[in-house]
């Protein structure tokens, strides 16, 4: 199983696409790490450096629906070879989000109202989560300040994360 835990990146934002997280133009890439320069090159958002604002981050918390646009694996794939195995978001967009979960990763939902909070209180700090996947709990924290946070995932998809992924789900069963 993959680690979800760790620093996290706020994006502060809603409907980043796919051509956003990796452009179009480097689809061509045959391999993951490839794609590893190039995550977030396209995103436009006040405060945001590519540079410099991924590196060593594991966890995005960001708006509503994530991962729109077009359907393609390479987005989660490209979030996958810079260490970041957790997306949580109001919703995302379904293809993305499904993408996600068949990579071993996870795109976990929280309501509106939940992800203001996590954004008032931890946005533009340093921030870490810790993720505990059998109690379906995050724990944000930063400076002195820590808030749990419950999370539900589908019993299919919390299977795919635990085998790392549905190819490893499907060769374990099939």
């Amino acid at each position: 199983m993959k680690n979800f835990s760790g620093k996290v990146l706020f994006l502060d934002r809603a409907d980043i696409n796919t051509d956003e997280i990796i452009p179009a133009k480097y689809l061509t890439e045959s391999t993951k790490d490839a794609l590893k320069p190039y995550l977030l090159e396209d995103l436009k958002l006040d405060g945001f450096n590519q540079a410099t604002d991924i590196s060593n981050v594991e966890v995005i918390v960001t708006r509503e629906n994530f991962g729109c646009g077009s359907s393609r694996e390479h987005a989660p794939w490209a979030l996958e070879v810079n260490g970041i195995n957790l997306v949580i978001a109001v919703d995302f967009a379904r293809i993305f989000r499904q993408n996600m979960y068949n990579c071993g990763m996870m795109a976990v939902e929280l309501p509106a109202d939940t992800i203001n909070e996590i954004f008032s209180k931890f946005s533009g700090k340093d921030t870490s989560i810790v993720t505990d996947f059998d109690a379906g709990t995050f724990t944000f924290s930063s400076g002195g300040i820590t808030e749990t946070v419950k999370f539900n995932i589908s019993d299919f998809d919390r299977e795919l994360v635990k085998a790392g992924g549905w190819v490893d789900y499907a060769d374990a069963r099939y």
